[in-house]
C-alpha cells in the first residue's frame, strides 16, 4: 500500500503549485541563494521533507538514540589538509597512555580510537604503558594522561576537569590536571575533528582550558530513569559531569512521607513511580564508566518535631548506606518541604520567614547527615517555589541567609525576570529563553550569597527551555544562548542544572554549550560557521547564519513565557466554537468533582480533549462569562496591573512579531537546506523542520486566542455586516489551522521527537493531530452553519 500524500488528500492545487515551486528552487539551488531564496515556498519545502524523511513510528528517535552506535561515519571525502595544519594519519600511528588509569580514562581512550576509526577511517593502536615519563621522545603518537603522569607538562591547569592540547611535529599530547580532565580533553580533539570533518588540527594548536563549573548536570529527554550507556556518552562528549536521576523519588525507595502525609506536595508524590533502589545502582555504576556522577532528591516533609527530625535523619542514613557515591542531594520545595504546600504567594512577612528557617533547619539535617560520612557531599537547596517576582528581593535575600554554610544554594536562573512590553511590564513565569536572565531576585541572591563566601549553583536551561517551547528536542538560537553562557560566567556561577522535565538530546546546541563551559573557546562565529558547514554545507553558511540569527531575535520577542498551552501545545490543540461532544467520561453530576478530576490530584485530562493533560488544553468558557483568551495573555505573560488596558492585542501582536522575524530566517534556513549537497540534505532538512514546528506553534497560538475572542465576540454581536465580517475572519484563521495542522502532521510524522516530552510523554502525536483536523472541518461546517442561521432569522 503505497503512502498517501498529505496533498494527495486535501492539497490537489496547493501540490500542483508547490511542485512547480520546488522544481524551481531545485532547478536553481546551485545558481545564487537569492535565486532559491525567492523561489521556495513553505508548501514546496514541505514536498522535499515528504520525498526524503522517511515516515516514523512513535519513540523511533528513542530507539535509535538508545541503540545506535554514538560514533558514525564524519570525515568529508573531499577535505584535505590545508597549510599549517597537522594531519593524523590513515594508519601508523599510536594512542599512548598509562595502562594503570582508571576505568574513566581507559573508557575515553577506547573511545577515542573508535571515533577515529569509525568517524574518520583512521587506525590507530592503543600502547598502554606503565610510565609516560619519556612521553616527550615519542613520535607518531598521541598521548594521553594527567599532569602526575606526564613529567613537564600540566603545570598552568588549576582544578578538575582542567586539560592542555599541545601539537608539536608527529605528536599531540592531552594532558589533564585529573582523569576526568583528560578524557575532556581526548573528546575536545574529536570535537575539532568534527567542525574540521577531517582528522586534521592547526599544527600550532596549544590550548589551556579551565572548566568553569564544578558540575554540569541534566535530566535524561528520554524519560524518567531512562539512561541507556549511548545517552551517558554523548552527555560526556557534550561535557556534561553529572546527571539528576530519581527525580521526585528517593534513590532508596523510601516513600514514607507520599505514603502518609495528606498535604499537596506529598499527594503528588504518591503519584510518581515506585523507585527501584537496584536501578539507582546500575545507574550510579554505569554512568561512573563516562566520568558521570548522580545528583538525586531527597523527598521529606518536615514539620519540626523531634520524631520527625529523627525520621529524616534515619532516611538520610539509609540512603547513604546503599548509595555512598552519590555526589550530592537536590532539596527542592517540590518534595522537600516545611509543612505545608506553597510559595508564600500574599503570605506575610513573618509567615516566610519562619518557613525559611525551619525549612533550612531540615537542609541542616541532610547537610549534618551527609557530611559525617563524605564532606565533599554536596547539599543542594533549591527553594524554587518561593515568589520569584522582582518585588520579592529581600524575602529570596533572607533564604540565602538562613541556609547552612556548608551548602550550596541552586537558584532557579531566569525566573521572575522583568521586562517591559508596550508600556506594560511583566516578568517571567517560568523557564524562558526570551531573557537572558538573571532574573532581579537571582542577581540578589547570588551576591548574598558570596557575601557569605558560599558557592551558587543554578538551574539555568542552556539548549532547550524546561517550559517554554519544549515540545522540540532543542532551540537553534545560538545567539540568544550564548549570551546567556556569557552571562553565566560573568556571575560566576559554580555548577548548572541545565535542564529540567525537557531534557537532553544531543544535537549542535548541545555541542556549542560545550565550547563554553571551559576557558580559551574559539569565537562564537568561527564555530557557528563550522556548524553551518557540516549541517547544510559550505555555500549556504553565510544564509544559515543569518537565519540563526533572526531565529535569537525572535525568541526575544516571545510573550509567553511558561509550560502553558502556547508555546507546549497550540499545535495540537483544535480550535473550539460550539461545545464539543465529550471524549472520555465526565463527572457533571457525580459526587466526583469534574474540576478536581481534571487537575493534578484527578486524571488531568480534559473530556472534550484529552490527548494530553488538561492544563496544556485551551478550553473556552462557552457560558461566554469570561474571555479565557485575555485571562490567559494576562497570566501566561506575567503582565501586572494592566489597569483597564487588554492584554491580548498587545500579546497576540508580539506572537506576530515573533512569527514573522522567525519567517525571515526561515526562508534562508529552507533555501540553504534545498541547496545543500546529498550527503547533508536529510540532515538540513531536520534542522528546517524543528524551526518551521516552533514558529507553527505560535502561530496556533495567535489563532487559538484570536479565534476565541472573535467567538465572544460575535456571541455579542447584533449589527449583521458586523457579525459577518467576524464570521469571515474567523474562516480564514480555521482555513490556515488546517493547513498549518497538515504541515504540522507531515513533521510530526518524519520526527518522532516533535511533540515529545518526558513529563507529560507525547503532548501531540500524528494521531492527536488528524483527530484536529477532523474536528476543524467540523468547525467549518459550525460556522456556516451559523452564517446560514443568520441569514435566515434576517429574512
Amino acid at each position: 500500500m503505497r503512502t498517501i500524500s498529505i496533498f494527495d488528500r486535501h492539497w490537489p492545487s496547493a501540490r500542483t503549485a508547490a511542485l512547480a515551486s520546488w522544481v524551481l528552487v531545485v532547478g536553481c539551488s546551485a545558481c545564487s541563494p537569492v535565486c532559491a531564496q525567492t523561489e521556495v515556498t513553505t508548501e514546496a519545502f514541505a514536498l522535499e521533507v515528504e520525498r526524503v524523511l522517511p515516515q516514523e513510528e512513535l519513540y523511533a528517535y528513542h530507539k535509535r538514540l538508545s541503540t545506535s552506535p554514538v560514533h558514525v561515519a564524519r570525515r568529508d571525502p573531499d577535505a584535505h589538509p590545508q597549510a599549517g595544519e597537522l594531519a593524523i594519519p590513515d594508519q601508523g600511528w599510536r594512542l599512548v597512555w598509562n595502562h594503570r588509569s582508571s576505568p574513566v580514562l581507559q573508557h575515553a581512550v577506547q573511545d577515542l580510537q573508535d571515533y577515529l576509526a569509525k568517524s574518520m577511517n583512521v587506525r590507530i593502536e592503543v600502547e598502554g604503558r606503565d610510565s609516560l615519563n619519556n612521553w616527550q621522545d615519542l613520535r607518531g603518537s598521541i598521548i594521553v594522561g594527567t599532569r602526575d603522569q606526564l613529567p613537564g607538562c600540566g603545570s598552568a591547569l588549576k582544578g578538575p576537569k582542567d586539560y592542555e592540547i599541545v601539537a608539536a611535529p608527529q605528536r599531540l599530547t592531552v594532558c589533564g590536571y585529573d582523569e576526568r580532565g583528560a578524557m575532556y580533553g581526548l573528546y575536545n580533539l574529536e570535537a575539532r575533528m568534527n567542525l574540521r570533518e577531517g582528522p586534521f588540527l592547526p599544527a600550532d594548536l596549544k590550548t589551556i582550558r579551565h572548566s568553569l563549573y564544578d558540575a554540569r548536570m541534566v535530566h535524561s529527554w528520554m524519560g524518567w530513569m531512562e539512561w541507556p550507556d549511548a545517552v551517558l556518552s554523548h552527555l560526556a562528549h557534550d561535557g556534561f559531569d553529572a546527571i539528576f536521576a530519581s527525580c521526585y523519588a528517593n534513590p532508596n525507595g523510601d516513600r514514607t512521607t507520599a505514603e502518609t502525609s495528606t498535604d499537596f506536595y506529598a499527594r503528588l508524590m504518591f503519584r510518581i513511580r515506585r523507585q527501584d533502589p537496584a536501578a539507582v545502582r546500575d545507574l550510579v555504576n554505569r554512568a561512573a564508566k563516562f566520568g558521570i556522577t548522580v545528583y538525586a532528591p531527597i523527598i521529606h516533609q518536615y514539620t519540626g518535631t523531634p520524631e520527625n527530625e529523627d525520621a529524616l535523619s534515619r532516611l538520610v542514613r539509609d540512603i547513604l548506606k546503599q548509595f555512598p557515591d552519590i555526589r550530592g542531594y537536590v532539596l527542592l520545595t517540590e518534595g522537600f518541604w516545611y509543612k505545608q504546600w506553597g510559595g508564600g504567594h500574599g503570605a506575610s512577612r513573618e509567615y516566610i520567614e519562619d518557613w525559611a528557617r525551619n525549612w533550612s533547619r531540615a537542609v541542616g539535617i541532610v547537610a549534618e547527615e551527609c557530611h559525617k560520612v563524605n564532606p565533599a557531599i554536596e547539599i543542594l537547596p533549591w527553594e524554587y517555589n518561593i515568589d520569584f517576582r522582582p518585588q520579592n528581593v529581600e524575602v529570596k535575600k533572607y533564604f540565602i541567609r538562613q541556609l547552612p554554610a556548608d551548602t550550596i544554594p541552586l537558584l532557579t536562573w531566569e525566573n521572575g525576570k522583568s521586562f517591559e512590553i508596550d508600556g506594560l511590564r511583566g516578568y517571567l513565569r517560568d523557564y524562558s529563553i526570551s531573557q537572558v536572565g538573571p532574573a532581579e531576585v537571582t542577581d540578589a541572591q547570588i551576591r548574598e550569597a558570596r557575601q557569605r563566601g558560599m558557592k551558587v549553583y543554578c538551574h539555568a536551561d542552556s539548549f532547550l527551555c524546561g517550559a517554554q517551547l519544549q515540545t522540540v528536542p532543542y532551540h537553534p538560537f545560538p545567539y540568544q544562548w550564548h549570551a546567556r553562557y556569557e552571562a553565566l560566567e560573568e556571575h560566576g556561577v559554580n555548577g548548572t542544572l541545565e535542564s529540567w522535565s525537557s531534557g537532553y538530546t544531543p544535537s549542535f546546541m548541545t555541542e556549542l554549550r560545550a565550547w563554553f563551559c571551559w576557558s580559551d573557546a574559539p569565537p562564537l562565529e568561527t564555530l557557528l560557521g563550522a556548524i553551518a558547514d557540516r549541517q547544510f554545507g559550505k555555500d549556504g553558511r553565510p544564509q544559515v547564519l543569518k537565519a540563526w540569527d533572526h531565529f535569537s531575535q525572535a525568541v526575544r520577542l516571545v510573550p509567553d513565557t511558561g509550560p502553558n498551552m502556547g508555546t507546549v501545545a497550540a499545535i495540537g490543540n483544535p480550535l473550539f466554537f460550539q461545545e464539543p461532544p465529550v471524549r472520555t467520561a465526565t463527572f457533571n453530576y457525580s459526587w466526583t468533582d469534574q474540576g478536581m478530576w481534571t487537575g493534578y490530584l484527578g486524571g488531568e485530562l480534559n473530556p472534550y480533549w484529552p490527548f494530553t493533560v488538561s492544563r496544556l488544553v485551551f478550553y473556552p468558557d462557552f457560558t461566554n462569562r469570561t474571555n479565557r483568551a485575555e485571562i490567559y495573555a494576562r497570566s501566561v505573560s506575567g503582565i501586572e496591573s494592566p489597569g483597564d488596558r487588554r492584554v491580548l492585542p498587545v500579546f497576540l501582536r508580539y506572537l506576530r512579531l515573533a512569527s514573522d522575524r522567525l519567517e525571515e530566517g526561515l526562508k534562508l534556513y529552507r533555501s540553504a537546506a534545498l541547496g545543500s549537497p546529498a550527503s547533508r540534505r536529510e540532515t538540513a532538512l531536520r534542522e528546517v523542520v524543528v524551526v518551521e514546528q516552533l514558529q507553527r506553534m505560535l502561530q496556533s497560538n495567535h489563532a487559538i486566542l484570536e479565534f476565541e475572542s472573535l467567538r465572544l465576540q460575535l456571541a455579542a454581536e447584533q449589527d449583521r455586516l458586523k457579525a459577518a465580517a467576524t464570521l469571515d475572519r474567523m474562516a480564514t484563521i480555521l482555513r490556515e489551522e488546517i493547513t498549518r495542522t497538515e504541515l504540522s502532521l507531515l513533521a510530526a510524522a518524519r520526527d518522532s521527537r516533535l511533540g515529545f516530552q518526558f513529563e507529560c510523554d507525547y503532548v501531540y502525536t500524528p494521531y492527536s493531530l488528524r483527530e484536529k483536523l477532523e474536528s476543524l472541518r467540523d468547525t467549518q461546517k459550525q460556522l456556516e452553519l451559523d452564517r446560514k442561521k443568520r441569514v435566515i432569522a434576517k429574512e
